[in-house]
């Protein structure tokens, strides 16, 4: 008998348990007009992920319960459709296939005790058919690498959820499960034909390749077919790609959604076998990592209620990009952009910030820093008398355009978007309360290198109406802070393109520094970048979040101490 599943690729919120609630109604609703018999819903769909210290709070469990009790009630209407959703669980009942509604903790209002793991609160999955929730699965792998510590807030279970539709048993695990073995062996021993899988699985580059590869591996292991179902959208620096997708018995690729879209799609099947559905194109690295920074953007200024976002616009490739990202995650009228010149300030830069605004369509100001500049200046020289300038002055011109925007931003009620980029903030090219005040930093995971390959891909790709809106010169100048006279990056870095690769393999790859430089880099430019890495780490502890890319990325997949003496020697 043949049954149709909808994959469910939706966009939540944390925390939002009733916009959750009805987007999750609304998705029901669109799969069961087109016929649909089993929804899946993502990892933690109802309340949004991930939730982090929220889920240290009682009352965020009794708002699931509630938000639960509310979601099934809404699908009663919706005949013949069964819905699976993800959920935080503070219980004491049991999660059997077929047990009634798992009942929450008599005593929920209690505090939930740090420093031994809990006992009763877990990641869950609930079926609801008929308005009724009929089983519950509790997750058996706790990720707590990379940016995840779910063990933390969960406790594990190791029993399974497997129930019958239309004559196929369909088992249940959860995200992080199906990495390892034995979720889903211990379902299929329970007579599961098919393997369901809601996730949260946040993106990296390349990382939907892998998620096929790891399934690809439990079933060798177990035979059965997988349904893979995958959030979409941006929590603070996560960004969830979707990316659903379905593989048969022999590992082959069925049916796949797209990345960074939301939606839902229906995969029929027949007994345990999925009939073949529509598989999205794969998108190139540059596509995916420019999706991603614009649903970055679009969910972080939306979600937290910002009317739009303000930019300092230098004439430079990072400060384009960044622009270039809000246009298209909020629209021009929703994006201001800011030049600040000095007296370094070439005219090209101030031509070609003006040139990309008027391209993109945003409004556009200038405000000239030199009169402020002298007023410190001048109100700082007995204090300075007899030294040179240096990085101060140089720092004092960055301060000033921060405040600058900030104070546009306190007036406005917008945010600022900053433009460091990863390469400059691991080593601290970069100024405290200057270019790294703001509210969100746009590309601070993304090397310098892949900036420019951001840049040329967003002028030439076809599926944007407008192309070609960053300048060429922009991208073929040499990049400068123009801080003080004739001043170019590569005066105080090694060229980028060293420097990326030395950071990735340091920073993101944990190499050895005599495997980098066995690798061909010079001792000298290895000793001086993970140097710079390890002493500015006081300086990005400081920086706003921003959207994650990389597989590790500054913040919370790095946890370096700012006070240390250890030096790793290069021989």
């Amino acid at each position: 008998m043949k049954t149709r599943i909808a994959l469910a690729q939706i966009n939540v919120t944390v925390g939002d348990f009733a916009g959750n609630v009805a987007r999750i109604v609304a998705a029901a609703r669109a799969a069961h007009a087109d016929g649909a018999h089993l929804m899946i819903a993502p990892e933690l769909a109802l309340s949004g992920y991930p939730p982090e210290d929220l889920l240290l709070r009682p009352a965020f469990y009794a708002a699931s319960a509630a938000a639960l009790a509310e979601l099934a009630a809404k699908l009663k209407p919706l005949d013949g459709l069964a819905v699976l959703v993800g959920h935080p669980l503070r219980s004491t009942g049991a999660g059997a296939a077929g047990a009634s509604a798992t009942s929450v903790d008599g005593n929920a209002n209690r505090p939930i005790e740090r420093g031994v793991p809990p006992s009763d609160t877990y990641n869950a999955a609930s079926l609801i058919v008929g308005g009724d929730v009929v089983g519950t699965y509790r997750k058996q792998e706790l990720p707590n690498a990379e940016v995840f510590d779910e063990l933390r807030y969960f406790a594990s279970d190791a029993e399974p959820l497997v129930f019958e539709l239309n004559g196929t048993k369909f088992g249940v695990v959860i995200c992080e499960d199906a990495w390892h073995a034995s979720a889903a062996q211990i379902a299929k021993a329970a007579g599961a034909d098919v393997i369901l899988i809601p996730n949260g699985s946040p993106y990296h580059m390349n990382k939907d390749a892998v998620r096929v590869d790891i399934l690809r591996a439990r079933i060798r292991e177990t035979g059965l077919p997988m349904v893979y179902v995958n959030l979409v959208g941006a929590q603070d620096e996560l960004v969830f790609d979707g990316g659903s997708f379905v593989l048969d018995k022999d590992g082959a690729l069925v049916a796949k959604m797209p990345q960074f879209e939301e939606g839902h799609a229906i995969v029929e099947f027949d007994g345990a076998r999925p009939l073949s559905g529509a598989i999205a194109p794969e998108l190139s690295v540059e596509a995916q990592v420019y999706r991603a920074l614009v649903m970055g953007v679009r969910d972080y200024i939306g979600k937290n209620g910002f009317p739009g976002a303000i930019i300092g616009l230098s004439g430079g490739v990072d400060s384009a990009l960044v622009l270039a990202i809000a246009c298209d995650a909020l629209g021009a009228d929703r994006v201001r952009a800011v030049m600040m010149p000095s007296r370094y300030t070439a005219d090209i830069s101030t031509t070609d910030a003006a040139d990309m605004a008027k391209r993109v369509g945003v409004r556009y100001d200038e405000i000239a820093i030199a009169p402020m500049f002298d007023a410190f200046r001048g109100s700082l020289a007995r204090e300075f008398e007899g030294r040179a300038e240096d990085a101060t002055e140089e720092n004092i011109q960055a301060r000033i355009r921060g405040t600058l925007l900030m104070a546009l931003s306190n007036k406005f009620g917008s945010i600022v978007l900053t433009t460091g980029n990863k390469s400059e903030m691991a080593v601290g090219y970069c100024t405290l309360y200057g270019d790294m005040a703001g509210g969100f930093a746009v590309i601070k995971d993304i090397a310098k290198t892949l900036v420019y390959r951001l840049c040329h891909y967003r002028n030439a790709a076809p599926e944007f109406a407008q192309r070609d809106i960053i300048p060429e010169r922009i991208l073929t100048r040499a990049p400068s802070a123009e801080l003080r006279e004739n001043q170019t990056d590569q005066d105080s870095l090694p060229p980028y393109d060293v420097l990326d690769a030395i950071m990735r393999m340091y920073m993101e790859e944990d190499r050895p520094l005599p495997e980098i430089v066995a690798a061909g880099y010079g001792e000298a430019d290895v000793k001086r970048v993970t140097r710079l890495i390890k002493i500015n780490e006081y300086k990005r502890r400081q920086a706003p979040i921003g959207i994650r890319v990389t597989h590790r990325a500054f913040g919370r997949d790095w946890r370096y101490p700012i006070t240390s003496r250890f030096t790793e020697r290069v021989d």
